[in-house]
């Protein structure tokens, strides 16, 4: 419990309190391992036959590597997730290589960096305690990658239709995203506290 509090009252983030428990695993092996979590999301995608954009869970990876690990360290692990995508790696949902950052899902995977280190830096507040915070943690990281989507997007599509393809198809799924994360969020932080 002592750990958790520390972690708490120091605005450390849930990985800085699990390694303050004598863990022996770096930052690097966090930021690999959470872009790996991130691929794996990303590979529970149903297209919609509306939007070139599929429906996706990288963004829950996105925003959990962000709470977990922190601003920078989330910040990393969508860069190497990015990174590795661009190299070819299958991490991407229905594709990969560099042509797949620069077509209609481009922007939305650029706006997962600015949705980790959204998530990362107010988990680093400690909005990732209870649940109405996380929820907001959670809805303002979403909110950025959409934001990022719907530019990236615009290239592809005539105004009158970026909103039905780009956003609106989108927000139940965040929603129910977010819902679900935020519970999650403070039962690990309450595990972490029981934990002797």
């Amino acid at each position: 419990m002592a750990y958790a509090q520390a972690a708490w009252a120091d605005g450390g983030v849930f990985w800085d309190a699990v390694r303050g428990r004598g863990l022996v695993v770096s930052d690097l092996a966090a930021v690999v391992a959470a872009s790996w979590g991130i691929a794996l999301c990303a590979q529970l995608s149903v297209p919609l036959p509306f939007t070139p954009v599929p429906l996706t869970g990288g963004t829950l990876g996105v925003l959990y590597a962000g709470a977990m690990l922190g601003s920078r360290r989330g910040l990393a692990a969508v860069a190497l997730y990015l990174g590795q995508g661009a190299c070819g790696l299958p991490f991407f949902a229905g594709g990969s290589g560099l042509a797949y950052l620069l077509g209609p899902t481009g922007g939305y995977l650029a706006g997962f960096l600015a949705g980790a280190w959204i998530a990362g830096r107010l988990a680093e507040r400690g909005w990732d305690r209870g649940f109405g915070r996380s929820l907001a943690l959670m809805l303002c990281g979403s909110a950025a990658i959409l934001a990022c989507g719907l530019v990236g997007l615009a290239r592809f599509l005539p105004i009158d239709r970026l909103l039905p393809a780009g956003l609106y198809p989108f927000l139940i799924g965040d929603a129910v995203k977010s819902c679900l994360s935020a519970g999650l969020l403070p039962l690990g932080w309450r595990w972490l506290g029981r934990r002797p």
